[in-house]
């Protein structure tokens, strides 16, 4: 017997049908024997739909109402899931976040989790009960419903099996797994059986939209051993209830992954922006003169490369932003050009990064040679490089990012036979 915890997206709980399909998964693992907790999103389209009659009520709404309202979406698939399985002879209770409780920080509409109290689902648990639980959503510090942000309830799941000591926590989509691309632009795309927490951080950071970045960071924190499986396979196939390696891509602790692959995947970000401040004052503090007001305006800064004039005394400072953020970090630089010191400001959408990633890359050399020499072959112009230790960024002209993926996965043979 195992406790496990499975979450399944908007688009797997569409309809009625598809909750029957997601019921008859939950009912092989409990007739399996195992302790199962569920986590759910809202119907798909209906958080869209809950935050858009949000901003037709109000623009400027209190972000404690608006969580009312849009945490209401998950609460209707807990209690529909709940009421599915109970047709089908499984003892089943949903949960809304505030009754287990899930506590979170203050902060309405992109509340963190703070801690969750599991002991009395673990209590039901031993009743043999099925906990049906609304993701995105808990309790605030002043008692009122808060949500985790879009995605939160893939951060819902893990911190759930991170708290009750889950041997498994599921992620069920509309994907079978994990690919070392986007299958849409490279069709030689794979799926990986194990992938490193690392790994999927950087992906999922970079671009990749298979898993949300703080449910990624949970689950490495915790040692959650994760799994993302398709939700539309037939629940009663062949292997679908394999407790140790059921089909899907397993996103593990990197000492499970008994060979390393030099590169892993190639992930892919457009609408990035790019900002430079032509003649800046080369003095100490610059940087910080520049960075920090955006940081304080919530822009996120990307890339950054500086060049020092001849003369030594300014320098050129380019960066990037995501398009949203660009008229916003413009406005900020245009505020603060008497501490920022510089004389001219350039801006240029329509770009695009491209990420190669893969642990492998901290025991071998030539790893960025050949994403230069595979992009160069191609005619592609790089316009800004950033390194880590297992991630080689790559922001080009967004014109050329299907052309630069497929160049790429192909040149660290991602695209063979047994490659991953």
């Amino acid at each position: 017997m195992a406790r496990l915890v499975l979450k399944f997206g908007g688009t797997s709980v569409a309809d009625i049908a598809r909750i029957r399909n997601v019921a008859r998964h939950v009912k092989r693992e409990v007739d399996a024997g195992h302790q199962v907790a569920v986590v759910v999103s809202a119907m798909s389209g209906k958080t869209n739909e809950l935050v858009a009659w949000c901003r037709e009520a109000s623009p400027m709404h209190d972000a404690r109402e608006y969580d009312a309202v849009v945490a209401s979406g998950e609460q209707v698939t807990a209690g529909l899931l709940a009421i599915t399985l109970q047709n089908m002879g499984v003892n089943a209770r949903s949960w809304q976040g505030w009754q287990i409780p899930l506590r979170t920080d203050g902060a309405h509409g992109a509340a963190r989790i703070a801690e969750i109290d599991g002991s009395e689902l673990v209590r039901r648990f031993g009743e043999g009960q099925v906990a049906v639980i609304a993701g995105f959503q808990g309790i605030a510090p002043d008692n009122r419903i808060s949500t985790l942000g879009r995605g939160g309830s893939d951060t819902s799941a893990v911190a759930v099996a991170a708290a009750l000591k889950a041997d498994r926590c599921d992620i069920y989509t509309d994907v079978d797994g994990v690919y070392t691309t986007d299958p849409r632009i490279e069709p030689k795309a794979r799926r990986m059986s194990r992938i490193s927490f690392e790994e999927m951080l950087e992906m999922a950071s970079l671009g990749a939209k298979v898993l949300q970045v703080r449910s990624v960071e949970l689950a490495m924190v915790h040692k959650v051993r994760t799994f993302v499986r398709s939700s539309f396979e037939d629940p009663d196939a062949p292997g679908m209830g394999d407790l140790l390696n059921p089909p899907g891509t397993l996103i593990c602790d990197e000492e499970e992954i008994v060979e390393q692959q030099l590169v892993t995947g190639i992930a892919y970000a457009r609408d990035e922006a790019q900002i430079s401040l032509r003649r800046v004052a080369d003095r100490p503090g610059i940087a910080a003169a520049i960075f920090a007001p955006l940081a304080e305006a919530g822009v996120n800064v990307d890339m950054i490369v500086q060049n020092i004039s001849e003369s030594g005394s300014s320098t050129d400072m380019t960066f990037t932003v995501p398009v949203a953020d660009l008229a916003k970090a413009n406005a900020v630089i245009e505020k603060a050009k008497a501490d920022m010191r510089y004389d001219a400001v350039q801006s240029e959408q329509g770009l695009a990064k491209v990420s190669v990633i893969g642990i492998g890359m901290r025991s071998h050399t030539g790893v960025a040679a050949t994403a230069f020499t595979a992009l160069a072959s191609r005619g592609i112009n790089i316009r800004a490089i950033t390194t880590s230790e297992i991630k080689i960024s790559i922001l080009i002209d967004g014109e050329y990012t299907e052309l630069a993926v497929r160049a790429l996965h192909a040149a660290y043979g991602l695209d063979r036979a047994g490659a991953v």
